[in-house]
């Protein structure tokens, strides 16, 4: 069983910065953030496919050029660094990971078979 956790959540005024780490257990290469708001749906944050030569990354909108997804594949850990951080960035913060995804479904929750718990970003005006 793949263990995922996530760490790094917090407080923040608008305008501020956090980084996110996740720690997965077994060597995923497809791995991402998605975010659930207060009272809404989850979406997806930022996704990353490692290949064997190539990286390849995507984003939501809401998040491009703000937000910033890598991988320490020395120990199979997962950042998400965030800046300009918004009050609609506000969300509970989940990782997933899967052993295989396709590089179009990065932001698609079911193409994660596993799951952290979460930690919450809460980001004051």
């Amino acid at each position: 069983q793949v263990q995922v956790v996530e760490s790094g959540g917090g407080s923040v005024q608008a305008g501020g910065s956090l980084r996110l780490s996740c720690s997965v257990s077994g060597n995923t290469v497809c791995m991402g953030w998605f975010r659930q708001p207060p009272g809404k749906e989850r979406e997806g944050v930022a996704g990353i496919v490692s290949f064997i030569s190539d990286v390849h990354t995507d984003y939501a909108d809401s998040v491009k050029g703000r937000f910033t997804i890598s991988i320490d594949n020395a120990n199979n850990t997962l950042h998400l660094q965030m800046n300009s951080l918004k009050p609609e960035d506000t969300a509970m913060y989940y990782c997933a990971a899967s052993y295989g995804c396709s590089t179009s479904d990065l932001l698609r929750g079911d193409a994660y078979a596993y799951w952290g718990q979460g930690t919450q970003v809460t980001v004051s005006s």
